[in-house]
């Protein structure tokens, strides 16, 4: 159970004596008693307490949606669920201390925020502890700078990421990498603009439901338009498709883009690369006709899996996400259509036979999903890749296609990221490997050392020759010791090292290392490029 308290001023006693407190109360075995209240009700009681914080969080809640917790003489608003009782905690640490705007809004008062955790075991506790000492060093923050990957600028903006060359590299090959992958599935690229007119997202439905965490619209002097800065691909790739008359038999049309994307986030929230204001989706959209959605849907997992076998994330699971029957007011579309788009998406995991847990209320509010959920190297989940079906955008769009009876149909979209947003993704890549890339992506797959200044002509001759095989070398042209030349490349984790001195260059060969396990031995350059090249075609195999 994490805790999270939030005050007005620290307290004066220690973070120990506040631990200390907690398992007093927890020895207690209060338990949690949960109500129903009407909203005047509500505010009656926090207004007696004078607390302000929660009479404006209920500002926002409706009658009947109302729940408070009662705990021994304690009582607060919470929508819940909770453990029994208190007795289940045994164990509790409060992590750190920052502060906090109100509802993460920096025109609000500046909060003290205590973060603490608790667990039913001591042992847990102490696991956990261990654990998240490993994620600082995983940090993606920490790890981006000491690679030198990225940086923010506050003359630039908060939330918006500068790729510096050895960030961008990285980034241009696992677009390469995807676009190649996509080729082969038959898809084509197109490039869309940074902003559309207002008018493109009210027609997608876009600016009624995300409006508001979108950067304002830009008007222009002279004619008065409005234009808003791209908060998603779709409705320009729409625009695409509809550019051109279609027929059953050009259908499916698979559009890929790297497309940069904008949205408004408070800057309470922005959190490295996980959480930013500007951010490239590798998106897609496929337009097919209905009796080709599930083959379409089954062939984007197959992307998916394959990337995720590349990138060495095996552990997943999958989540798909239905619409509320409760609450069909909340998506767009027909009955009809839905219950087609649902249909197809459970089918595709059951041929596909993957183990899925099914989310109702999930949906996006224009068709169902499937979304896969990723373990890192820590555990800790992570939502990479989305699938969705959608039959409302080409509603909305006026998309045709002319069917073999001559008559005008509807074309079925499917949204699909792999990746989810560029950004993102290279978060939790960093965080999974601790910057320890596969060797088919790592920014310098082989650092080469060359023992004394002597050897730093057969060096570049050594770089040349690895080039021809497309592998990527790096020369330590430092006036170092070799020893700290190497210690050097282990951290900044080059997979290998290759080091030359008098008895290679007249043998033509490298001494070469490997990451973390040491001397490999004598190799020639060509072995050596067999080796990697070897290596890389077992990982990205099919």
């Amino acid at each position: 159970m994490t805790l999270t308290l939030v005050t007005t001023l620290f307290l004066p006693m220690t973070l120990k004596k506040i631990e200390d407190k907690i398992l007093e109360i927890a020895r207690k075995k209060n338990i949690f008693y949960r109500k129903e209240v009407p909203k005047i009700d509500a505010i009656d009681y926090f207004t007696k307490r004078g607390d302000i914080y929660k009479l404006d969080l209920l500002k926002e809640l409706e009658d009947g949606s109302i729940t408070l917790y009662e705990s021994g003489n304690f009582i607060d608003l919470c929508r819940g669920p909770h453990i029994p009782n208190t007795g289940y905690i045994k164990a509790v640490k409060l992590l750190n201390i920052a502060g906090a705007y109100w509802r993460g809004d920096e025109h609000n008062k500046q909060l003290t925020r205590i973060y603490g955790i608790t667990f039913p075991k001591q042992k847990e506790l102490e696991e956990y502890l261990i654990l998240l000492e490993e994620a600082k060093k995983r940090d993606h923050r920490k790890l981006g700078k000491e690679l030198e990957l990225f940086c923010f600028s506050q003359k630039v903006g908060l939330g918006l990421p500068l790729w510096l060359p050895k960030g961008a590299d990285l980034r241009a090959r696992l677009e390469q990498f995807l676009k190649k992958v996509q080729k082969k599935a038959g898809y084509v690229q197109v490039i869309t603009p940074h902003i559309g007119l207002k008018e493109l997202y009210i027609t997608s439905g876009h600016y009624e439901k995300y409006g508001k965490d979108s950067f304002r619209p830009i008007t222009t002097p002279q004619e008065g338009e409005e234009f808003m800065l791209k908060p998603m691909n779709c409705p320009h790739h729409c625009e695409i498709y509809k550019n051109k008359p279609h027929s059953y038999k050009d259908l499916p049309v698979r559009l890929a883009e790297f497309g940069t994307v904008y949205r408004y986030e408070q800057s309470g929230e922005l959190h490295g690369l996980t959480r930013v204001r500007g951010f490239t989706q590798d998106d897609a959209h496929l337009f097919c006709r209905p009796d080709q959605v599930k083959e379409e849907f089954i062939g984007v997992i197959d992307i998916v899996l394959y990337i995720f076998k590349a990138l060495d994330f095996k552990d997943y699971t999958v989540q798909i996400s239905l619409r509320d029957p409760e609450n069909k007011e909340k998506y767009i579309g027909s009955e009809e259509n839905w219950v087609k788009a649902e249909k197809a998406i459970i089918e595709a995991a059951e041929e596909k036979g993957l183990t899925t847990k099914v989310e109702i209320g999930e949906a996006a509010f224009y068709g169902p999903k499937m979304d896969f959920l990723v373990k890192d190297a820590l555990g800790r989940q992570w939502q990479l890749g989305t699938i969705q079906v959608d039959y409302n955008l080409p509603e909305r769009f006026e998309l045709e296609y002319t069917g073999n009876d001559n008559q005008k149909h509807r074309p079925v979209m499917i949204h699909r990221a792999p990746f989810g947003s560029m950004e993102r993704f290279v978060a939790v890549l960093l965080e999974h490997c601790a910057g320890k890339f596969p060797l088919w992506l790592a920014p310098e797959q082989a650092m080469i050392i060359p023992i004394s200044e002597k050897y730093i002509d057969y060096s570049k001759k050594v770089i040349n020759l690895l080039d021809n095989y497309e592998i990527r070398a790096i020369i330590d042209e430092r006036n170092e010791k070799t020893g700290k030349k190497i210690r050097d490349a282990e951290l900044q984790k080059i997979p290998y090292m290759l080091v030359v001195g008098e008895k290679e260059e007249a043998d033509g060969t490298v001494s070469v290392r490997k990451h973390t396990e040491g001397d490999l031995g004598t190799f020639s350059i060509k072995d050596f490029s067999d080796l990697i090249n070897n290596e890389i075609k077992e990982m990205l195999d099919d």
